[in-house]
Order: C-alpha cells, then sequence, then structure tokens
C-alpha cells in the first residue's frame, strides 16, 4: 500500500494509536495528545489487546485503521529486573515491535513514532552520545538483552523507510520519570527507586538509607511530561531515518541525585552505599543537537520535577505497583 506524507504537522483529527498507553510513556503521550486536541484516540489496555499476539494485533489495527502511531509499548525494568530475567526483555519487546509495526505496515500507518532507550548505546560510548555512535561497542551487560530488542526496533523502523518509503522514526528517550512511574521495589528504575525509598525512610523515622553501588555514576534525567511533548513535536517535524536522541544535555552524578531526592522529600537521615553492587553503565550523556536543531529543548527543571513526582507518588500510594 502506497501512503505518502506531506511534511506537514499530523492532522489532530485523525485517528492516532498509543501503544501502551497506561506506561509512563504512553500516558504523558497520551495526556499531550488530548491537550493538543487529537479528536481519535485509540488505546487498547494489555488485557483488551495482548501486543506479543500477533493475529490479535493484526486483527486490531484491520478493525481501527489508524493513520498514525506511538509505540510506546514495552516491557521494561530497572537493573535487577533485567538482568535478571533477560529471556523476558528480549522475547516480549521483540514480539510487541515485530507485531505492531508489521500490523501497521501492512494496514497502511502513514506515520509511527518508535520510542526505545538510550542504552541502545556502547556502555563506553565517547560522551555526550551521539546518534552515530550506535553499534560501534560493547553494551552495558547488565542490560544488554533489553537494548538489543530496540536497535532491532530502530533497524525495522529504517527497513520500512527503504523498503517501503514510509516516513517513520524513532526516538531515543534518556532516563525518564515523572507521574505514572513503576515504583515496584524490585522493577523500578532510579529515580522512582530513591523517592520511594526516602519517603519510606521518612515515614518510618529510618537513621540511614543504603543505595545500590558507589553514587558515582552520572545520569541525565528527563521528566516524561517533556518526553511526551518531543515525540509530539518530532512527528510534527522531523523526518530521517536516524534515531533521535531525547534528552536535555545536563548530567548528574547518582549521589547528587540521592541528595536531591532526599532534600526533596524531606529525609534528614544518612545516606550510605553498597559498593558490591553493580553501579552499570559509567556515565551516559545524551548529545541532543538533532533534536535541538529540529527545533526542541527540554522546560522542566530537574527538582521541580522531582517535587511533581514526589507529589503524584504521595497522591497514589495507595495505588502503587508493590
Amino acid at each position: 500500500m502506497d501512503v505518502s506524507y506531506d511534511g506537514k504537522p499530523l492532522d489532530r483529527a485523525s485517528r492516532t494509536y498509543v501503544a501502551g498507553h497506561r506506561g509512563l510513556v504512553g500516558s504523558a503521550i497520551l495526556r499531550r495528545l488530548e491537550a493538543d486536541g487529537f479528536s481519535d484516540l485509540v488505546t487498547r489496555t494489555s488485557a483488551e489487546l495482548d501486543l506479543r499476539d500477533r493475529d490479535a494485533v493484526f486483527a486490531f489495527f484491520a478493525e481501527t485503521k489508524p493513520r498514525y502511531v506511538f509505540l510506546a509499548a514495552a516491557k521494561v525494568g530497572g537493573i535487577m529486573a533485567n538482568n535478571t530475567y533477560p529471556v523476558d526483555f528480549l522475547s516480549e519487546n521483540m514480539r510487541i515491535q515485530v507485531n505492531v509495526m508489521d500490523a501497521a505496515l501492512e494496514h497502511g500507518v502513514e506515520r509511527l513514532l518508535f520510542l526505545g532507550s538510550s542504552c541502545i548505546y556502547p556502555k563506553l560510548a565517547d560522551q555526550p552520545i551521539r546518534e552515530d555512535s550506535l553499534l560501534t561497542g560493547h553494551l552495558e551487560p547488565t542490560n544488554d538483552a533489553y537494548a538489543i530488542a530496540k536497535i532491532a526496533g530502530i533497524v525495522q523502523v529504517q527497513a520500512v523507510r527503504r523498503q517501503y518509503g514510509r516516513p517513520w522514526i524513532s526516538a531515543m528517550p534518556t532516563n525518564l520519570y515523572g507521574p505514572g512511574d513503576n515504583f515496584s521495589p524490585t522493577g523500578s528504575h532510579v529515580m522512582p527507586a530513591l523517592i520511594r525509598r526516602f519517603d519510606e525512610a521518612k515515614r518510618s523515622g529510618a537513621e540511614s538509607v543504603t543505595n545500590w553501588g558507589t553514587g558515582s555514576p552520572l545520569r541525565e534525567f528527563l521528566h516524561v511530561d517533556d518526553m511526551a511533548d518531543a515525540c509530539l513535536h518530532l512527528m510534527d517535524h522531523y523526518d530521517g531515518p536516524q534515531q533521535v536522541n531525547v534528552g536535555t544535555g545536563e548530567d548528574i552524578t547518582i549521589k547528587e541525585l540521592s541528595e536531591l531526592v532526599a532534600r526533596v522529600v524531606g529525609y534528614e537521615g544518612e545516606l550510605e552505599w553498597d559498593s558490591s553492587k553493580p553501579d552499570g553503565t559509567p556515565r551516559k550523556l545524551l548529545d541532543v543537537s538533532t533534536l535541538a536543531d529540529a527545533g526542541w529543548t527540554a522546560k522542566i527543571p530537574l527538582e521541580q520535577g522531582i517535587a511533581d513526582t514526589v507529589d503524584w507518588y504521595r497522591a497514589h500510594l495507595a495505588d502503587i505497583r508493590q
């Protein structure tokens, strides 16, 4: 099927499918699209549509026929989850991506945005990490299975562009945080893990909190509402085969982050470090010049974003995943 793209911003009246709309990224994208006047948004919960089920995915696309797709559905987790369940992270993400993109291709989706992660880049990539660093070195072994799945998604987008001329694109966000994050003790990323840990320590009156690693790794953090805004901006204005880094262009040590989260939460005890636990990649700062050239930069300051996330966490304590 021939699908043409005129280079104009998305038609807000056209049917738009957000895959993974209950996750951290997908829910933020859905909020952003609703705020921008998209009037024909399609979503399905995982109970309603298992994206790992190829036949079900093709039937869904045949029935709904979306013009645009934001592919934010994925199995995600922190260092512990990735290191413990590599088969799950590889297999489930590959199936989700291939099923959605194959069905989108067959049923005429004009614009598709594939969401990945900055963990696709080599562990020791030059900093800040440019898009052309992809596949130039070894991955961080604790999350290599997830990274390989996401790299395959980028290549699939590029292959669709080459073979069928569809203007599909990929975006690779840095570490994300914000409302709707996963605060599970075993499956969360560093930001929600710290927020939960310090909030619980404050409530219990604990004299100290022990964090994983040495606190020395440098990380970049982007509020998920900024990420959603960047996604819409790229779908409106960017058309290229190369994945686009999405971040702030600034980083902070995990130790500094821990001290900032403790201050925002109001925890006044001691911070200790368990250096027997892995640090992961020593530094992961994205070069965001491609995104800046496309006309977008991050807007939400880190401390403000953390405060907003702490407020959300406390307001949703009864519903937080255990």
